[in-house]
């Protein structure tokens, strides 16, 4: 199967910015890393599904591999988002590695970011095949 050959089954956008999701979908769909990409428009609804996946106690499969976190959103930041994240199951916690993917320069974002063992790397956006072939986690 072809899918084997992708680094990931499912990864998860999550940026108030429409037009932000819909470049990194995109680039992300044209480099061929992820079987399938769940884009959500606000930090409270990403962890709502993560949430009700782990109510529904689903196959792990489906939980996203990566998390492209945007920091600046309303309602629910980046770092809100992680604070809850860590409230989450293990199962979830190991499954889900976290990216910070933002237009944020902010020297104290990056190193706040770091704070938390769940980031495994803090990326500019918007995506790029670049940036994409150098994702390492």
């Amino acid at each position: 199967m072809a899918d084997n050959q992708k680094k990931f089954n499912t990864v998860m956008l999550v940026d108030d910015n429409e037009i932000d999701n819909l470049i990194n979908q995109k680039m992300i769909e044209a480099a061929n890393i992820a079987s399938h990409i769940f884009t959500h428009t606000g930090a409270k609804s990403a962890m709502e599904f993560l949430k009700n996946m782990e109510r529904l106690d689903v196959d792990e499969r489906v939980l996203p591999d990566v998390i492209f976190l945007d920091i600046d959103m309303p309602l629910m930041d980046g770092f809100q988002f992680l604070d809850e994240f860590e409230k989450l199951s293990d199962e979830t916690r190991n499954k889900c590695k976290i990216i910070m993917l933002t237009s944020s320069i902010n020297p104290q974002d990056m190193s706040k970011s770091k704070k938390y063992s769940y980031v495994k790397q803090y990326l500019n956006k918007p995506l790029s095949q670049d940036t994409l072939d150098k994702i390492n986690i």
